[in-house]
Order: structure tokens, then sequence, then C-alpha cells
């Protein structure tokens, strides 16, 4: 018997946007074309001209950047007939892409939810005004006990909200919180704790404004279950079962995004192969920096 290769297939979510993402793809590609007018005929709104035109200002809005790298990856996907998942998983926002990947969302469902969190979000992080802050350099047990202490200290919420590769974590909360956390990341050795220039305190118990929200947005949408394992941020463990799948994503907005977990457990059960489908190639670094042996490639 032949040696059997695993693929793993992973979407990025928001920071891996930019100015003109998929006009090429959008130029030279049918499927993509009618992808991109499709969203503007369900959104009601020329995402299209946002993704390809700008301003950054206006694509780096929440309730914007969201469908676009959605709908990007999702696009360029669908093209790849030659790439053939075993699993799958996307950061935060990615998890969406993974789902409609696997057949659990349309695209008009999942880009109408995505829309509407992208909404949600850029509100909650007005109603609840909170930081994120890259975290590098430091065990990742070290940063989990150093947000309690700082949480208590201030009587206000942090929380680690991305564990992206082993030492390298984003954490969230109200901005008394996170600058506690970041003067105690220092003395204890870290080498960079550093704020983000986000909208919100995203995945943490500040977006608790956003929940309801949310909630009515996935209950308009059809859940099937998946053709291939989800990896769920909320969990880190896979699913192909539809309730499981939509309860991961309710529970992913104010909980962190396993994304180290992730990786690891995938290589655990097998994938040979991590494919980044999407703009950028933060998620390839991030395969780099937690798994060995396991071949990397990316699609834009």
């Amino acid at each position: 018997m032949g040696y059997v290769m695993s693929t793993s297939v992973v979407f990025p979510g928001q920071g891996s946007q930019f100015v003109g993402m998929g006009k090429d793809l959008y130029e030279s590609n049918a499927h993509v074309k009618k992808r991109f007018d499709q969203a503007n005929e369900v959104l009601g709104i020329d995402l299209k001209d946002i993704l390809f035109n700008g301003p950054d200002e206006v694509l780096k809005q929440t309730e914007f950047t969201q469908p676009a790298i959605f709908l990007h990856s999702i696009a360029l996907a669908e093209t790849l007939s030659d790439v053939n998942a075993s699993m799958t998983a996307g950061h935060s926002l990615g998890e969406f892409t993974a789902l409609t990947y696997a057949g659990v969302l349309s695209f008009e469902d999942a880009i109408q939810v995505i829309r509407r969190r992208g909404q949600l979000m850029q509100e909650a992080g007005l109603k609840n005004p909170g930081a994120m802050a890259a975290v590098i350099g430091i065990d990742d047990e070290k940063v989990v006990e150093i947000c309690a202490q700082a949480s208590s200290k201030t009587t206000f919420v942090v929380i680690p909200a991305n564990f992206n590769s082993p030492g390298q974590i984003v954490i969230s909360g109200h901005d008394e919180a996170v600058d506690e956390a970041l003067v105690l990341l220092k003395d204890a050795g870290c080498k960079i704790a550093k704020k983000l220039p986000v909208s919100g305190a995203f995945h943490s118990p500040l977006m608790e404004p956003a929940l309801k929200g949310l909630k009515e947005a996935l209950d308009k949408a059809q859940f099937n279950t998946a053709k291939f394992p989800v990896y769920s941020n909320f969990t880190a463990a896979p699913s192909v079962d539809a309730d499981v799948l939509k309860n991961n994503v309710i529970e992913q907005l104010l909980s962190p995004v396993k994304w180290t977990q992730i990786m690891l457990a995938m290589a655990n059960d097998g994938a040979t192969e991590f494919v980044e489908i999407g703009p950028g190639k933060v998620l390839q670094g991030l395969v780099k920096r937690t798994v060995t042996n396991v071949e990397i490639k990316g699609f834009q």
C-alpha cells in the first residue's frame, strides 16, 4: 500500500486582509467572479469594490473585513479541485469559512451570518471598549496565570484570547486589566508585549452584547452534517455534527481561539500536509512554529 497524504485545509481570520485582494482571481476565474458578484447581491453592498479599492480604513472595519476575507478564501477554495481535504479548521472568522468548505453552511447563509457577526462585534466594541495585545516569548501557562492575576488585581477582565502558536498568544479584555497584564508580563521576562490596533476585545466576555444577535443570525441559517471533520476554535476537537458545530461558533465569540491545540490535534490525527487557503500567509507561519514533519503550502 502506498503512502497516503492526509490533508488539513485551514482558513485565515481577521488581519490577513489587504486592499486589492482577490482582484486577479476575479479577473481570471469565472467561478470567483460569480461568487464575488453573488456576495454583492446577497449583502446588498458593494463588497467587491471595498476589497479591490479600499480604502484601507473601510476594509479594516470589522463588518467589512470579515465577509471580505471569507469571500476571498471560500471562492478560491472552491476552485482548487486537486486539494483533497481530510479535515479543516479556520482561525476565528475562518471557522465559518471552514464550515462552508465542509458543506455545513451554504455560501449565502455563511456570508450573511458573517456580515452580521462583524457588525455585532463592531457594536460590542463600542459598548464595551477594550483592548487586545500580542504576547510573544513566554510560556503559555504563565500567560494564563498572569491574566488571572491582572484580573483580580484590577477587578476588570483580561483573558488569553488566541493561542496562536507555542509562546505566541493574544490577550484580550478591559484596557485597565490588559495594561496591568502587560506590566506583569514584562516583569516576568516576556520579550514582546504590545497592544494591537483592533476595535474591541474580541474572544473575551466583553463581546457579550453581540451574543444574542449572533444566535439569532445563526438560527436563520441551516446547519448540515460536515463532509469531513471540522476542528473548532472553542474545543480544539473535531466534529461533523451540525448541532455541535453550531454551538461551537456561538461559544467561540466569548472564548479563546485554541489554534495551537487545533494544529497539534490535527497532526496527532494524521495530518501530513497543511494547506492555507485565503489572503496572507499567517497560518502557514503558525503551523511551522507548532508542528514538525508536515508539508505546508498556501493558495492566495
